[in-house]
């Protein structure tokens, strides 16, 4: 009988499991290691979904037609006009990956660094994930002249790769590919012959509104599949609610058939009560809009204030655009570290970080890249409050105030300021700097 393929943890959930037995121990930690959003339900959604309490049928495999006709209007909004019977939903952007995945076939090519369940989710269909560097300060989307010679090796090799998964906007790294990039990654798998799965969960979360993300969609329509989802913009990871685009083509409607037949056997269909307030939020009413608005104003202002913590003890940091999420890297500091901590690489540098200092971050390898590098990911959607008090006020003074200067949020950059400076041996900051 073979052996099942191995499968870890997600690193994320697995840090967030860690960081929580040590909190109900007594410990101090702070969590810097998972990108959930710290931030209450919006009371319009939390409304509707308690009205649609009764609605138990498992109804339509793709999702309700008023969800799919919400989402379609969503992502028209965008630029990315779509037919409301391509668009499938599901428990979940990272359930709908998945199934996308199995759906597609062959093996896949990841963006490197890349969010930590992709690679994953590739060898649980039985794939092999095939990694690509990124270019420098546009995580998400793979280098596409390093992309056409992985593809060329792998085929090559009797490897058979059909798909690339991008992240417009990016996690890890909390940055934006440009324009011009994601044109030549369409170009390039156009060539190739690739399906590109796009994640945009991060999609209205990009700080400068005049300049959104661009979506490979706009460049190879007939070849992009989109997903996205409410976890991020509005904070309803618990709500379990994904969807994707097809694209109106040959490849797209085949495509769309496979995908529902594997939701079919895998989830049957979306839960009825939460698609009736997802269709709500993706009709983009004015108190939805402004709810997104408010966090991405909070994300900028917390992730700037955490960033200069990081950069003014020598640490090397791409501009974020995006996110909540900052990827450092510690090289300019590798002779202190190793001489004062014997610290060498990502996964040590996480390790002291958690053990000395209670901070949790996640490592590099994490997220696919090298041991070597002295670089972590850190997440700053913790820092909002522990209560729902707590987060509305850090919503509100997002628009009309500062954050900075609640004393939980003020708290927690600091803290991020004392353990830098003492891992450093840098001088620690006066105050958190206001944005």
């Amino acid at each position: 009988m073979p052996e099942p393929t191995p499968v870890s943890m997600s690193a994320t959930l697995a840090a967030d499991e860690a960081l929580a037995r040590r909190r109900r121990a007594g410990e101090r930690v702070m969590s810097m290691a998972s990108g959930e959003i710290g931030l209450p339900v919006l009371p319009a959604l939390r409304d509707r979904l308690a009205a649609a309490a009764d609605e138990n049928a498992y109804g339509s495999v793709a999702g309700s037609p008023s969800l799919r006709t919400a989402v379609a209007g969503y992502w028209e909004r965008r630029g990315l006009d779509v037919d409301p019977g391509l668009v499938v939903a599901g428990p979940g952007s990272k359930s709908l990956l998945f199934a996308l995945l199995l759906a597609i076939g062959g093996d896949v090519i990841v963006p490197v660094p890349s969010w930590v369940s992709y690679a994953a989710q590739a060898r649980l269909v039985g794939a092999r994930p095939i990694p690509v560097p990124i270019l420098p300060g546009q995580g998400g989307v793979p280098d596409p002249d390093l992309l056409r010679e992985a593809v060329a090796d792998a085929r090559a090799a009797g490897q058979r790769p059909r798909a690339v998964v991008v992240t417009v906007p990016d996690n890890p790294t909390g940055t934006v590919a440009s324009a011009a990039t994601v044109r030549r990654l369409a170009q390039a798998a156009r060539e190739l012959d690739l399906v590109i799965v796009s994640d945009e969960i991060y999609g209205d979360l990009v700080y400068d509104s005049s300049e959104p993300a661009v979506s490979p969609a706009l460049h190879a329509p007939e070849r992009t599949v989109v997903t996205t989802g409410l976890t991020k913009n509005l904070a309803l990871g618990g709500w379990r609610t994904g969807v994707t685009r097809l694209p109106d083509s040959e490849l797209g409607r085949a495509l769309h058939t496979r995908l529902l037949a594997v939701a079919s056997q895998i989830w049957s269909s979306p839960p009825a009560p939460v698609q009736t307030a997802a269709a709500y939020a993706f009709g983009e009413p004015p108190e939805v809009v402004e709810r997104v608005a408010a966090s991405r104003r909070l994300h900028e202002k917390v992730v700037r204030a955490v960033a200069a913590r990081f950069t003014a003890v020598g640490a090397g940091l791409a501009p974020i655009a995006a996110t909540c999420y900052l990827y450092p890297d510690f090289e300019p500091l590798r002779e202190h570290l190793a001489e004062t901590h014997g610290v060498h690489g990502g996964d040590g540098l996480a390790a002291l970080l958690s053990e000395r200092y209670g901070v949790g971050v996640l490592p590099a390898t994490a997220f696919g890249d090298a041991a070597r590098p002295l670089r972590i990911r850190a997440a700053t959607s913790h820092f909002y409050g522990e209560t729902a008090e707590q987060q509305t006020a850090a919503l509100e003074a997002a628009g009309s105030a500062d954050p900075l200067a609640l004393p939980w949020i003020r708290e927690s950059v600091d803290r991020v300021g004392e353990v830098l400076a003492d891992l450093t041996s840098a001088p620690v900051p006066a105050s958190a700097p206001h944005a």
